[in-house]
């Protein structure tokens, strides 16, 4: 099926991207797409090497988890990105990464405030703690959903790592570095003990009202869902 293959080139390659970057390490992390019009998603594959993977190794599940197509297991946090999918209909593409900044805040159980514009309009008001849960469980998951409605489209999972969505894989990934660039200025900010600046909550607002109006325009179907 052509929307399948799609996905499936579409999370190899970013998966390749990722790792060229330094945002996905080893066999940590995992991404997904929505397959559009279906109920169902594409994810990489449990405990395999991003740079020896193929779009044939990439798995199909319908958000039960049945296996639709894919002969490998797949990850093992599948369950948590159909939960995303489900609870949050304007996240096409879901990204989650061990990135070493973003990791350092989850060990300390620090959200970043709202310090750019940029940030605000793209991954919501601020990037707040998801509580631990262990991989792989029933209560990661429900953790997860619980803590996504908010509309925003970065998190950090303590002791974990980091979350990003998107409506489409490509603003995925550039949600994934403005994420990681922001974990870097906060990080540095905390350690030179100054005061942290933040954007006037006036202005915050009307960039978190840009993302909300995107978002609201991806639920109602008004662009197109899955792709770039």
């Amino acid at each position: 099926m052509f929307q399948y293959e799609y996905c499936k080139v579409q999370i190899v390659e970013t998966a390749q991207i990722l790792v060229k970057k330094g945002y996905l390490m080893a066999t940590g992390g995992n991404l997904s797409m929505r397959i559009p019009s279906e109920s169902a998603l594409a994810i990489t594959p449990s405990n395999y090497d991003y740079m020896k993977m193929t779009a044939n190794d990439i798995c199909v599940l319908d958000f039960k988890l049945n296996l639709l197509e894919g002969e490998l297991e797949p990850s093992v946090e599948s369950a948590f990105h159909a939960g995303i999918y489900q609870a949050r209909r304007d996240v096409n593409a879901i990204i989650h990464t061990h990135q070493v900044y973003t990791s350092a805040l989850a060990l300390m159980k620090t959200p970043i405030p709202a310090l750019f514009d940029e940030q605000v309009r793209y991954l919501g008001r601020s990037v707040e703690i998801i509580p631990y849960s262990p991989s792989g469980t029933d209560f990661l998951k429900k953790t997860i959903v619980k803590h996504i409605k908010n509309h925003n489209n970065a998190f950090i999972m303590q002791n974990h790592g980091a979350l990003c969505f998107g409506e489409s894989m490509l603003r995925a990934i550039y949600n994934v570095e403005i994420l990681e660039k922001c974990s870097l200025a906060y990080l540095l900010t905390l350690c030179a003990e100054r005061e942290v600046s933040k954007i006037p909550m006036p202005i915050r607002e009307i960039a978190f009202a840009k993302l909300r109006k995107d978002q609201k325009k991806i639920e109602k179907g008004e662009t197109s869902t899955g792709g770039e």
